[in-house]
């Protein structure tokens, strides 16, 4: 990726360094780091079961407003979302405006690196023992 920024510098008569320092530079997901941020979305919502929000094991492959047990709003239900890195990341920008209708009233994560380290935390969150323990007392 880089050789092609620097290629297409070299094409448009720019030094190399000019375009690589507006290439976005993310540094790797962290789930320990998702971890912690986590804890905001504690208010309403818990890996293994619900509460004002729906529980958060299982969740990567599910499709939205698909959760046994849980009453989603019209507008999650029809949404048409499968919850997956992409659709999380957008999601969590901005729920209100990804899902205008939901009851997840939360304005969002904007920061890129704190959502990616969030969704890195959930994809690994059914690896955890609340994950394990609730899908063995059949959630």
């Amino acid at each position: 990726m880089k050789r092609l920024a620097l290629a297409i510098a070299g094409a448009l008569g720019l030094g190399g360094g000019a375009l690589l320092s507006a290439w976005p530079a993310h540094a790797a997901a962290d789930p320990a780091r998702g971890e912690r941020i986590y804890a905001r979305c504690l208010a309403c919502h818990a890996l293994a079961y619900h509460r004002v929000g729906p529980r958060h094991c299982g969740l990567l492959g599910r499709k939205a407003g698909a959760a046994a047990g849980f009453e989603y709003s019209p507008a999650m239900r029809q949404s048409g979302l499968t919850w997956n890195a992409q659709t999380l990341d957008r999601f969590l920008a901005a729920p209100m405006k990804v899902v205008p209708g939901t009851t997840m009233t939360y304005d969002g994560v904007p920061e890129r690196q704190d959502r990616a380290d969030l969704i890195a935390y959930l994809r690994n969150a059914d690896s955890t023992e609340a994950c394990r323990a609730g899908e063995a007392a059949g959630r």
